[in-house]
């Protein structure tokens, strides 16, 4: 498959499966900042010095477009560290979103635009500019570890990271699980519970009578 197959494919089966299926699952804390993001792309790593941005000033020029921008800002969360500004600037290079275990603010404005955001937080105190950090290479987001060039799914349930090499295993994985699903809704339409789907005993759950 090309790109735009694999992210059609992996948005189509979204965070959750997936996460059920082999993909690396962020945190929950990591989440959509606006009702309705979703993005599904290769991964563009960025490592800040905690409290500074300056790394995402310089991988907003670097990143390739349809990537998705995945932020490491260590220790400081409390940081507005991505805004209106970049995400204009960001659009014009088309960048397909960002995922940052960390703030962001003008939450309003990245929901005008459109663009896929997944923060932690939402802060109003913005970020120096001036201090060293990394482009690129390995990061830990969401408790996750991503590099550069695996993939990212970010839904309303959240966040997964897909490595490279683990790819074509995840979607097999992840067809599979959606198609037993299916069955299962069918089944469950038919009159069947998920108790006996399931095979499950329910012994230990007591029932108290009027």
């Amino acid at each position: 498959m090309d790109s735009a197959q694999v992210a059609k494919t992996l948005a189509g089966l979204g965070s959750a499966t997936l996460g059920e299926s082999g993909a690396l699952t962020m945190h929950q804390r990591v989440r959509p900042v606006w009702p309705g993001a979703t993005v599904a792309s290769p991964a563009y790593t960025v490592r800040c010095t905690p409290g500074d941005n300056l790394a995402i000033h310089a991988a907003v020029t670097r990143a390739p477009a349809g990537h998705v921008l995945v932020v490491d800002v260590g220790n400081i969360a409390e940081r507005g560290y991505w805004g209106e500004v970049l995400t204009t600037a960001a659009e014009s290079r088309g960048l397909a979103g960002l995922v940052i275990d960390g703030g962001v603010r003008d939450s309003a404005a990245l929901e005008a635009h459109g663009f896929p955001v997944f923060a932690t937080m939402v802060a109003l105190r913005g970020a120096t500019k001036i201090l060293p950090g990394a482009n690129a290479g390995a990061v830990r987001v969401g408790g996750a570890p991503v590099s550069f060039g695996d993939w990212i799914v970010g839904d309303g349930d959240g966040v997964v990271a897909i490595p490279r090499g683990r790819l074509t295993e995840v979607i097999t994985a992840g067809r599979a699980r959606a198609e037993k699903e299916e069955r299962m809704f069918a089944q469950l339409r038919d009159g069947r519970s998920t108790v006996d789907l399931l095979e499950l005993d329910i012994s230990p759950v007591v029932e108290h009578g009027e």
